[in-house]
Order: structure tokens, then C-alpha cells, then sequence
């Protein structure tokens, strides 16, 4: 990937967690430091968005929740000019849930993509990765 600027957020989900960091190295390297832990919440209350096939467990429907509710708060987060700059990390599947309900907002702040599943690896991982 790319330089990825100071400040950046850099967010590590997968179908249940997701692990947000800030980017606090400079240019060309990267050091994260962790900003944020987000799980899966209210499923019961919420449910996924748009239409699921027939045939979905319980556990894809939570998933499916889960990266609606990652979505709105990443939305939220470009509407309300908390950062600039977003790099995203998830396994294939969470990022097909993810892309379509990304506001524009959050689409012109996308700097790039990773899909990997990262979330229960070593931070030096991470960075290593995305460098």
C-alpha cells in the first residue's frame, strides 16, 4: 500500500469486530496506535441491510449487521469531519457488506483496501501488512 498520511484511521473488521486505529508515524512508515474496540451490537434490534437471501444463518445475519453498523458509524464519522483520511481491512465477504452503504463521504476520504482478515492478529502484523 501506499503512503499512508499521519492521522489517517485505519480500520481492521471482520463479520463480528472490528479494531480502529490512527496512523501516528509519518510518511513512508507507518506506526498504529489503537483508538477504538467495535463488536457486533443490538442485533436483535437492528438486522442487516437490504435484502438477504434465504437460506442465511444466524451467524451471516449478524454479520451482515455488523458491517451495517460499522458503515453508519464510519458515515457518521466523514459527515462529522473526524478524519480525513480512512484505509479499510477486512476479510472479502465484510467488505461486500461494507462498500455499498459507504456514503460518499467516507468514499472520497478511502485511500485503500486490504482484504484480509487482520483482526486477531499482533499490531506488527498489521503495520507490516499495510506497508
Amino acid at each position: 500500500m501506499e503512503n499512508i498520511p499521519a492521522g489517517t484511521l485505519v480500520v481492521v473488521a471482520d463479520g463480528g469486530s472490528a479494531r480502529v486505529f490512527r496512523n501516528v508515524g509519518d510518511p513512508p512508515g507507518i506506526s498504529l496506535q489503537q483508538v477504538d474496540l467495535l463488536e457486533v451490537m443490538n442485533v436483535n434490534d437492528e438486522g442487516p441491510s437490504g435484502i438477504q437471501p434465504g437460506g442465511n444463518d444466524g451467524y451471516q445475519t449478524d454479520e451482515a449487521t455488523f458491517a451495517k453498523q460499522l458503515a453508519q458509524r464510519l458515515n457518521e464519522g466523514a459527515l462529522q469531519q473526524q478524519y480525513a483520511h480512512v484505509v479499510l481491512v477486512a476479510d472479502p465477504r465484510t467488505l461486500g457488506e461494507i462498500r455499498p452503504q459507504l456514503h460518499k463521504e467516507v468514499n472520497d476520504r478511502l485511500i485503500g483496501e486490504l482484504d484480509r482478515d487482520l483482526t486477531n492478529v499482533p499490531l506488527p502484523d498489521i503495520e507490516r501488512a499495510l506497508s
